[in-house]
Parts: C-alpha cells; sequence; structure tokens
C-alpha cells in the first residue's frame, strides 16, 4: 500500500530508498563520521549505523552549527542520506540540507513514531510530500 505523507517542503529535489527512522535526534557535529555516514555517536539507538543511501527520518539536530557543514562533507563524500525527513527543520539541519543538495521536508502529517525504518520511500522536496510504500506502526 503506497501512502502519501504530506509536509513542507525544505530542500528542493527528489529523493529515494530505504527508510532509516531514528526516534532520538541526531548531532552530526563528532555523531556521525562524514568520511562513511556511520552515525558514531555513543549511545545513540543508530550507532553504527550507515546512513549512506538512506532517506534519513528523525526529530530533529542538535549540537553545534558545524553540523551544517558536516551535512555538506557527507554530501560531497558521497556518504549523505539521499533524502532528510524531520519533525522540525531547523535552521543547522536545513542549511546542511540545503548545501548539500540533499531533500528534505518537515512536518508531516504522520507521527515520525508510526514510520518503519525499512520501508521503501520517495521524498519530494519541491512539493514536500512523501510516498510511503509500505504499512504504518
Amino acid at each position: 500500500m503506497i501512502l502519501i505523507i504530506r509536509g513542507r517542503g525544505i530542500s528542493r529535489g527528489i529523493g529515494k530508498g530505504t527508510l532509516l527512522v531514528s526516534r532520538a535526534p541526531i548531532s552530526f557535529l563528532s555523531g556521525v563520521d562524514p568520511d562513511t555516514g556511520i552515525i558514531v555517536e555513543k549511545g545513540h539507538p543508530l550507532q553504527g549505523t550507515c546512513m549512506a543511501e538512506k532517506v534519513l527520518a528523525f526529530s530533529f539536530g542538535k549540537g553545534s552549527t558545524v553540523g551544517s557543514y558536516i551535512l555538506y562533507a557527507l554530501s560531497r563524500n558521497g556518504h549523505a542520506p539521499v533524502a532528510i525527513v524531520n519533525t522540525e527543520a531547523e535552521p543547522i539541519i536545513a542549511t546542511g540540507a540545503i548545501m548539500g543538495n540533499i531533500p528534505m521536508i518537515d512536518r508531516i502529517d504522520v507521527p515520525l513514531s508510526r514510520l518503519v525504518s525499512g520501508v521503501q520511500v520517495q521524498v519530494n522536496g519541491d512539493t514536500g510530500e512523501m510516498m510511503y510504500d509500505g504499512e504504518l506502526a
């Protein structure tokens, strides 16, 4: 079953891939290795998981403004998520997504807690929509 989940477009473009959901915020500065795309933050629920080529859904970013440049570096190194979905975009993540040409949406009309990792999705940053090919939790 394909659902159309509506939100607000933040960074333009279309990203398609496997959904990776984090219930916890993510710090890109010192929480993500920009050379590999692996989440390295100690104690994070996704510690050891690679975000490259995934659609990364998480509530919001945390940490320093340098996080924007980490997202940009991930993009340049080929290890960025193909798209980002946030509950509420904040300037650090939005700026990084725009700089790195990573499609991004926020304020989706389905709670983040209902999204399931492993589902195939397509994020359209132009329209603010996500096509979700699976069941909700």
